[in-house]
């Protein structure tokens, strides 16, 4: 079994505007209640001028568009199915506020058909073309029952 269903440089989008809804959402399904994504008031008193997005809210949104690159995967569900292993090396590297837009790429960088794996980079910008996020996504593509 040496064919792979993804191949190097196969890539996936995803761009959403960030509402005040997911961040409200997201902050009573985890309990992360801080002030940096609930007050708006103290926020405003802060270099930041604004609440800001949860991180663990992009790495949901890093997590969609490894399920779209499934979209562009060959055979998926005949003799194998796709679970992530998890993000590496994740960096917040600028505030993502109510109402920016993000793209979120998720580009493939190696695949190793032995272990059954898959790495890719993916990388978070916001309108201004500022990268705001980046990770490494691995995924491991576990053998189904015959």
């Amino acid at each position: 079994m040496t064919a792979f269903h993804l191949q190097v440089g196969d890539c996936a989008t995803f761009t959403k505007t960030v509402g005040e809804s997911d961040v409200y959402l997201f902050a009573g399904i985890t309990g992360d209640l801080s002030p940096n994504h609930c007050d708006e008031a103290a926020m405003r008193k802060t270099a930041y001028g604004r609440r800001i997005a949860h991180g663990a809210l992009l790495v949901g949104y890093m997590s969609n568009t490894s399920t779209r690159i499934l979209e562009k995967a060959r055979d998926i569900g005949a003799n194998e199915t796709p679970v992530s292993l998890g993000y590496d090396r994740v960096r917040f590297l600028g505030a993502v506020g109510i109402g920016d837009t993000i793209t979120v790429t998720y580009t493939v960088k190696s695949v190793d058909p032995e272990r059954r794996r898959s790495v890719a980079n993916v990388v978070i910008t916001n309108e201004d073309g500022k990268e705001v996020a980046v990770a490494e996504h691995i995924m491991k593509w576990v053998k189904n029952p015959d």
